[in-house]
């Protein structure tokens, strides 16, 4: 089959099923597409092949055959645009970098910048310390978080309902209330400072929201499997393990995934704790790009764009678990 009897068949024929208003509908975008699609290619050939009126056409193409497509297309444009500005601001050299030009790939793009962040800068180990927090923030938060909430879901124990209270309570606490606390404890423990003592602060903060979602989450999970698991000779730490926790995997994902952003975009906590320059955080090593009276946009553009990189790598992995995660985990409370 052709192109055109494809396009015919699908805009343009009669379809006997179908109720005659949206037949008629059917008829109006099969013949305005070809239309605006024209229109397009003509203004950008009268207008010095300016593609942008070829782009609008085949949008509002699209708008007209799949209205909803289209208002789609529109707010990704309207979400992705500032941060292909960033990405312009980042390939822009250091004597362009306030051109007020609009498009994307700049004239004289280069890649200096990138370059300096590794080179002139302590970028790479800035990177290396968040990520050290952050990976062991996010693993054991999730133990800690997965064993407390399968103990809240299972038993019920003298001062259950009052605990449970509790945690969702520091989660109504604005965060600037908590430095001070945060900062009195680390001080005594002698990890101020120290990685270690930001990794505590990080896992104190994010366990109290892991225990309610894992909670809520384990309380949908029928306790007969673990029962059968036990009659064949498991005991309860191995029913735990071989049965709840993979059924959990969503769940997990999803506590996964909030401790790492919570520990690798935090600066707050990061700038009351540590004060060394070879232990900062990255949130803290690009605060040195802004100045008082100057501010290396270039390299401050080229470090968020890379930063990005693992969160939506993470993102584009998890993002199979996290329609189930949430709400699944929110069916009981």
């Amino acid at each position: 089959m052709s192109i055109l009897d494809t396009y015919r068949q699908r805009y343009v024929d009669e379809r006997p099923y179908e109720a005659p208003s949206a037949l008629w509908l059917r008829r109006i975008r099969g013949g305005l597409i070809p239309i605006v699609l024209v229109a397009g290619v003509l203004l950008m050939l009268t207008q010095g092949m300016n593609v942008l009126y070829l782009l609008g056409a085949i949008w509002l193409a699209i708008l007209v055959a799949y209205p909803d497509h289209g208002f789609l297309i529109f707010y990704s444009i309207i979400t992705i645009y500032p941060v292909s500005r960033v990405v312009t601001v980042s390939l822009r050299p250091t004597q362009t970098l306030l051109s007020s030009s609009l498009a994307i790939i700049p004239e004289n793009a280069s890649l200096e910048n990138y370059t300096n962040l590794f080179t002139e800068q302590n970028f790479t180990l800035w990177i290396w310390n968040s990520a050290l927090i952050t990976i062991v923030v996010s693993i054991i938060g999730v133990i800690v978080a997965a064993t407390s909430a399968y103990a809240f879901s299972r038993w019920r124990f003298p001062g259950r309902s009052p605990a449970l209270l509790i945690l969702l309570s520091t989660q109504m606490i604005p965060a600037g209330m908590l430095l001070i606390p945060i900062f009195i404890i680390v001080s005594r423990l002698g990890l101020q400072n120290n990685l270690l003592g930001l990794a505590l602060a990080y896992i104190t903060t994010a366990i109290p929201l892991s225990i309610w979602i894992l909670r809520g989450y384990y309380d949908t999970i029928p306790y007969d499997l673990e029962e059968a698991a036990m009659v064949d000779g498991a005991n309860r730490l191995e029913a735990f393990y071989r049965i709840v926790l993979p059924l959990s995997t969503p769940a997990l994902a999803v506590i996964f995934l909030f401790n790492f952003l919570n520990a690798w975009s935090e600066y707050q906590v990061a700038n009351v704790i540590l004060k060394a320059d070879e232990i900062r955080t990255w949130p803290l090593g690009l605060n040195d790009f802004v100045g008082n009276f100057q501010t290396q946009w270039g390299l401050y553009a080229a470090a968020s764009v890379l930063i990005t990189i693992p969160v939506v790598a993470l993102f584009l992995y998890s993002s199979k678990y996290l329609i189930s995660g949430l709400t699944l985990g929110s069916v009981k409370g």
